[in-house]
């Protein structure tokens, strides 16, 4: 009876840590504090993003569309709106029409895009599709809409207007081993550079409600799997947790609170083609129907953005920063000297700011570390006769005096690199 006393007095003095840390690092009062976005109740699950933050989320789709770039994906854009009898035709309205947005014009019923495969179909269909052509990889990043209940709205966790970095991979039968292994490499590249590591995989089986036949189920539960295993990745199964259409792969970390966040998915969806009635001509001239793989990385970019900003504590890599360099006079005599550096730096495609309002240098240096800068450069006597600069970086470390071509091919080097220390 003791014992559980105990167990229950120490579970307790767990939580009320884990909610004490929550409140430091909660990506909406973060968001708040350094004014990236904010939340209105005439616009419930949805953002406003502000300049710094929109930064941010730019600089997130640039880095992705690099590594689009690399695993050869066209990217595209679909409407937002589109008429019902598409998202019939999918089995998407019998499943999920509790949670489509719909809008009606001209005697018309439209559904808001609550996901992009159905729009990444049509542009499939669009011309006659070779065996030379795939695999055919489409990529967006599509904003969507979803009907989430009220009470389950949280910040940029839970949103009902969210952009996703979606893709559909067209490929024959044979491909299809290739293709999610470089999807799984993919995910791996992205998340190693935030740091994340710690990786829970799940295997999701096929639902209740679920179109296609059992055979055709076994099929592609039992390829997932074997892909798994080849990869020397461990699993564990989800049972009844796929798609309506297909098994999937989950991708879940841990963050600083150790809560569990679902980011990557990997749909093997061989249902939705034959429905459909896709196909290409294959090598003996004939119709051959193909295999899609539906596949997100980060699944949705503000939720990522929300998850990082706390995991970080709001200090973000130098390349994700809104504001990459500050810089600071001492005094008035300085301000030449500032603002040649300023003119330096910003010809390097770096973004940099500068504060010569007539405060104390103190205070400066305090403002600007707590809005979590990069880097602070101070000019003073000592940097002008020197020709150098006081370099801080955004954790209060002093790194001394450094030339300014030095400060640049070194900020410019992390943020080519994607560098990103965390804070210890």
């Amino acid at each position: 009876m003791e014992q559980n006393d105990n167990s229950k007095k120490i579970e307790k003095k767990i939580n009320l840590c884990n909610k004490i840390k929550l409140l430091k690092v909660d990506h909406r009062i973060i968001g708040k504090k350094l004014n990236l976005y904010h939340f209105q109740n005439e616009s419930p699950g949805m953002v406003f993003w502000h300049n710094d933050g929109y930064i941010i989320f730019r600089e997130l789709q640039k880095f992705l569309r690099l590594k689009l770039n690399k695993y050869d994906y066209l990217e595209v854009k679909t409407p937002f709106i589109t008429n019902i009898s598409i998202w019939e035709k999918t089995g998407h309205w019998k499943i999920y029409k509790e949670a489509i947005f719909t809008t009606y014009s001209e005697n018309r019923n439209y559904c808001i895009k609550p996901m992009n495969c159905p729009g990444h179909i049509q542009i499939f269909q669009q011309g006659l599709k070779s065996y030379k052509d795939l695999p055919l990889r489409i990529a967006e990043f599509g904003i969507c809409h979803r009907n989430e209940p009220s009470g389950s709205l949280h910040g940029l966790m839970r949103l009902r207007n969210f952009t996703q970095d979606d893709a559909h991979i067209f490929c024959t039968k044979n491909q299809v081993i290739k293709e999610i292994e470089n999807c799984i490499n993919m995910m791996y590249e992205i998340y190693n550079i935030f740091g994340f590591k710690k990786f829970i995989v799940k295997l999701s089986t096929r639902p209740l409600h679920k179109i296609g036949n059992d055979k055709l189920w076994d099929q592609t539960e039992n390829n997932l799997s074997f892909i798994l295993k080849k990869l020397n990745i461990k699993f564990q199964y989800q049972i009844g947790e796929g798609a309506f259409y297909g098994p999937k792969i989950e991708f879940s970390f841990f963050d600083c609170l150790n809560r569990e966040w679902q980011c990557g998915t990997i749909q093997l969806d061989f249902t939705l083609p034959k429905c459909l009635n896709l196909f290409y001509i294959n090598k003996h001239n004939k119709h051959s129907t193909p295999i899609i793989i539906h596949r997100a990385i980060l699944g949705s970019l503000e939720r990522f953005i929300g998850i990082i900003i706390e995991e970080f504590s709001g200090y973000l890599p130098i390349w994700l920063a809104p504001i990459q360099i500050i810089i600071l006079n001492i005094s008035k005599k300085h301000i030449q000297y500032v603002l040649k550096i300023f003119k330096i730096i910003q010809k390097n495609d770096i973004r940099v700011k500068y504060d010569i309002k007539n405060q104390k240098i103190s205070f400066k240096i305090r403002k600007y570390t707590i809005q979590h800068i990069p880097y602070i450069l101070i000019c003073g006597d000592k940097e002008i006769n020197n020709e150098t600069i006081s370099i801080r970086n955004s954790f209060g470390k002093d790194l001394g005096f450094m030339k300014i071509h030095d400060i640049i091919n070194k900020i410019k080097k992390e943020i080519n690199n994607f560098y990103f220390k965390k804070r210890d």
